[in-house]
């Protein structure tokens, strides 16, 4: 009898302990969605290659003062402002600023560039969507 009432007591510790565990591990993780679009930045609508697909993820990391060439990517490519402040100047738009936290569709063969702003660095989070193997990026000549 003594042994069954330990077993019962020490079964119910466990649920208990075992609730909490669950409890603050579902606490432990959070789901905040940044962005939900089914556009580019110019209005495209977002398009992937057909056929195998090859993910490219990057880090940018951009000084200050820095101004990349003008270029256009043949295929989808996203990027997330991980610091600083990123200027991107579309060939036939004005200028938009993203600022950290904030997610950016590129558009798909529209020439743009981008340049940091203000004095901090910039990182980027960037992920490429092509076919394996396949160009990301073209420089204008």
């Amino acid at each position: 009898m003594i042994r069954l009432a330990f077993v019962a007591m020490f079964g119910a510790a466990l649920m208990a302990s075992g609730a909490s565990c669950a409890e603050e591990r579902a606490s432990a993780e959070v789901v905040t969605e940044i962005a939900r679009t089914t556009k580019t930045a110019t209005g495209q609508p977002i398009a992937l290659p057909q056929g195998p697909l090859e993910v490219v993820a990057s880090i940018y990391a951009l000084a200050p003062g820095v101004k990349l060439p003008e270029h256009k990517h043949p295929h989808q490519r996203y990027a997330y402002v991980l610091e600083g402040e990123l200027k991107v100047q579309q060939a036939d738009s004005p200028p938009r600023l993203y600022r950290a936290g904030e997610f950016i569709v590129e558009s798909v063969d529209g020439w743009h560039f981008g340049a940091t702003a203000g004095t901090a660095p910039v990182r980027l989070l960037v992920i490429d969507q092509a076919p394996p193997g396949g160009v990301i990026t073209i420089n204008r000549p």
